[in-house]
């Protein structure tokens, strides 16, 4: 059994959504953010998702562009973000380690099976390629696939229902479903109105299925809990948080205070 799917039999037995937590890796400099993502292992979540940084992030929001460009200033490349994962995997064996990446950064680092080789050796569970067209990907796929990487599939509010069987079938992790339209970042007015989208890729999946963008607080976070889904996704508030931290605004006590919350609010 794999990490990521021993991690959500125990969210499940446990009545709780699995919570998700989203950083980008060397976010604001590499030693800082290991500390961050040890915090926030010791502070309960269960899937920790790194983002790889890159300079033209185009779902991504504000937050999460300015996080990608302190790290690329601090130096982070896409060979780094695996020092990172191998790191975090030499403290916590059993957290799932998610790469959530742009296929760009991977193309710059060089021969993309090395470098999903490596990923694997330094103790990453599985990759999110989010610009990587389902029906364009089945050698990259196999690449990944073959590695020992599993891959998460990405569908959309705006994905015709034609469409999710397919990117349903090219997964083997999860499915992440985007709760809104646009690019990632901080919901005021966060509605859980998905449920019946939620039903409807578990017609053709066995995969859980997680969901994220526009969850920012444990009401958010529990709302989206109560849909049925198998994980809530936390990203860009985090990321707000860490700014905060380097800007020295918030302490590292009131950053695992907020992760700790976060993750409470994932029981249903």
């Amino acid at each position: 059994m794999t990490r990521i799917t021993e991690t959500f039999e125990r969210c499940s037995s446990r009545d709780r959504a699995a919570f998700v937590a989203y950083i980008t890796a060397g976010d604001p400099d590499y030693t800082s953010s290991l500390r961050i993502a040890n915090a926030m292992v010791l502070a309960g979540i269960d899937i920790l998702e790194l983002g790889v940084p890159f300079s033209d992030p185009l779902a991504d929001g504000e937050a999460n562009q300015l996080a990608a460009e302190r790290a690329i200033s601090s130096g982070m490349t896409a060979h780094k973000v695996l020092d990172e994962a191998r790191e975090i995997r030499r403290r916590h064996p059993a957290i799932p380690i998610v790469l959530f990446t742009y296929m760009n950064p991977i193309a710059y680092s060089g021969n993309f099976k090395s470098f999903c080789k490596k990923a694997v050796a330094s103790g990453v569970d599985a990759i999110l390629p989010l610009d990587l067209p389902p029906e364009e990907d089945a050698a990259l796929r196999k690449t990944i696939e073959d590695s020992g990487l599993s891959t998460v599939g990405l569908i959309a509010p705006n994905t015709p229902k034609n469409r999710i069987p397919l990117l349903c079938k090219n997964a083997s992790a999860f499915i992440y479903y985007v709760s809104r339209e646009g690019v990632t970042g901080e919901g005021k007015d966060f509605s859980a109105n998905f449920a019946g989208t939620i039903s409807e890729i578990k017609k053709h999946t066995d995969l859980p299925v997680v969901v994220g963008f526009g969850i920012s607080t444990p009401k958010h976070v529990k709302a989206a809990a109560a849909t049925g889904v198998d994980g809530v996704v936390v990203g860009s508030a985090i990321v707000r948080r860490i700014e905060s931290m380097s800007k020295g605004i918030e302490t590292m006590g009131s950053f695992k205070a907020f992760i700790r919350k976060m993750c409470d609010a994932a029981n249903k």
